[in-house]
């Protein structure tokens, strides 16, 4: 009786070991990178990235493909912002300066929720000071919409007499590749070196 009670047991075990890598295989086969995610979307990543069509620095009218032609960071800021965008932006200048020491070529875009007062020269002139490779995108006020309204930002233009006006917004930033789309975001007490990690995992992922 004890022996048949012993090869029940190791049966079960058995059994319960496939059962576990039977899940654990199936989890990181719908998605290839589950070892390098931090965070979730409501949804699932589908639910947030798409096309656009904007305004560059240059004037030239460019869409999603021209711009996120390579792992890409994305943040929705406005070159006025006293504080928050400028920290944010030199933040995600810096991840990615150490992932071009290792080897990684990330390119960091600016969005601007400010289009009455963002026009392509004032982006160069903000971004040209926080990276040499940062690229800074405007356009229409509703060029603008249709690309924060894909990327489930936020952001409001506050009341103001005068054009020295504030704009609440969301402080997210998007990890964006050209072959799979978003990824994976960035809350605002993400340190540089913690999303130069994560985003090095993800290119290896590939």
């Amino acid at each position: 009786m004890t022996r048949i009670f012993a090869i029940t047991a190791v049966a079960a075990i058995v059994l319960l070991s496939v059962a576990i890598w039977l899940v654990t295989m199936g989890r990181t086969g719908d998605d290839a990178f589950a070892q390098c995610r931090s965070s979730t979307v409501a949804g699932g990543a589908a639910e947030i990235g798409g096309p656009f069509t904007l305004v560059d620095e240059g004037g030239q009218t460019v869409t999603d493909t021209d711009v996120i032609d390579k792992p890409t960071l994305v943040y929705f800021g406005y070159t006025y912002c006293p504080d928050i965008c400028p920290y944010d932006a030199a933040r995600n200048a810096e991840a990615v300066t150490l992932l071009e020491n290792d080897g990684y070529m990330v390119k960091p875009v600016f969005i601007t929720v400010d289009p009455e007062r963002d026009t392509p020269e004032q982006l160069a002139d903000f971004t040209s000071y926080i990276h040499p490779r940062m690229v800074g995108l405007t356009g229409s006020p509703e060029q603008i919409k249709a690309a924060s309204t894909a990327y489930r930002t936020y952001y409001r233009k506050q009341d103001a007499e005068d054009d020295y006006y504030l704009v609440d917004h969301s402080t997210f930033t998007y990890l964006v590749l050209p072959e799979e789309g978003f990824v994976e975001f960035f809350r605002r007490d993400a340190t540089p070196e913690q999303m130069a990690e994560a985003t090095a995992c993800f290119i290896d992922a590939r």
